[in-house]
């Protein structure tokens, strides 16, 4: 209804002129806040679960950094909290980041990762509210740490399987189509290079000669068999690193990144700089 369009363009104007940067508040969250703060902060995590108390210390502790916004029509309610791991070097898998070893001195860190940001309001989801977030605390960041010179995220890339298996569910079924000869209204695509083909063939010949129904087997599996298997993972890696390229670097919907989390930081003024293989295990 053209009246409930203009109501919800009314609020959503409303909510960004009420939560512009300039009304919130930036704290910086810490192990002597308030228990009912770290509570909701467990609560809300969304990208990386906290397991117990002795996790979300670490995550606030020595080496590591928490800032939240706030607003003052409802306070110790965050809006948004961003993690922070200080680090030597560019991680290349969250284990590094949730401590698999212990944390460096903070003044040896030359990286500030950013491995986790939640948003808590579903209700701002139209407020881009982690732009601005980021920020704020990179330019906080450079002031207290100044030997601080690289900022960088590690980041999941949620839409990437389901992409994937799309595309060769597809594939099967037009192949399926083809075989039974009746016509098949939906546009498949043959990803895969003549050696990737082979290298899959090799594991699984009894699928009739066809690599992409191999993958789409592998992949679907529920216990992921082939993310510990030494004859399997060699003859994955170069085909989902390449494929997971392509997904992150050519894959558009309306000229912006397929990814809803590679747009988010892309947007925000990032680059792509490296895949990182069995970065979260």
């Amino acid at each position: 209804m053209p009246s409930l369009r203009t109501l919800d363009s009314y609020l959503k104007e409303k909510f960004g002129m009420w939560l512009s940067p300039a009304t919130l508040e930036l704290h910086q969250i810490t192990w002597d806040d308030p228990a009912s703060l770290l509570e909701k902060i467990v609560a809300y995590e969304a990208v990386h679960p906290i397991c117990n108390l002795l996790d979300l210390k670490r995550r606030l502790g020595i080496g590591r950094r928490c800032f939240g916004y706030f607003h003052p029509s409802i306070p110790g309610e965050p809006l948004i909290f961003i993690e922070v791991a200080l680090m030597e070097t560019v991680a290349q898998t969250i284990q590094e980041v949730l401590w698999d070893n212990p944390p460096i001195p903070e003044n040896q860190a030359t990286c500030a990762l950013f491995y986790s940001i939640s948003s808590t309001q579903p209700g701002l989801a139209g407020i881009n509210l982690g732009k601005f977030l980021i920020k704020r605390v990179i330019t906080l960041v450079k002031k207290d740490m100044p030997h601080i010179s690289t900022f960088a995220t590690l980041s999941p890339i949620p839409g990437f399987m389901q992409w994937l298996l799309s595309k060769l569910s597809r594939f099967a079924e037009n192949e399926r189509s083809t075989q039974s000869n009746s016509p098949s209204s939906t546009f498949s695509e043959k990803i895969l290079l003549p050696e990737e083909e082979q290298g899959l063939m090799s594991l699984d010949s009894s699928s009739g000669g066809n690599g992409m129904e191999v993958l789409l087997n592998l992949l679907s599996v529920k216990n992921c068999e082939w993310a510990t298997s030494p004859r399997i993972l060699p003859v994955l890696e170069p085909i989902l690193m390449r494929l997971c390229a392509r997904y992150l670097l050519q894959e558009k919907k309306r000229g912006k990144t397929l990814d809803s989390v590679a747009n988010f930081h892309l947007q925000n003024g990032a680059m792509v700089e490296r895949i990182n293989w069995m970065a979260d295990r």
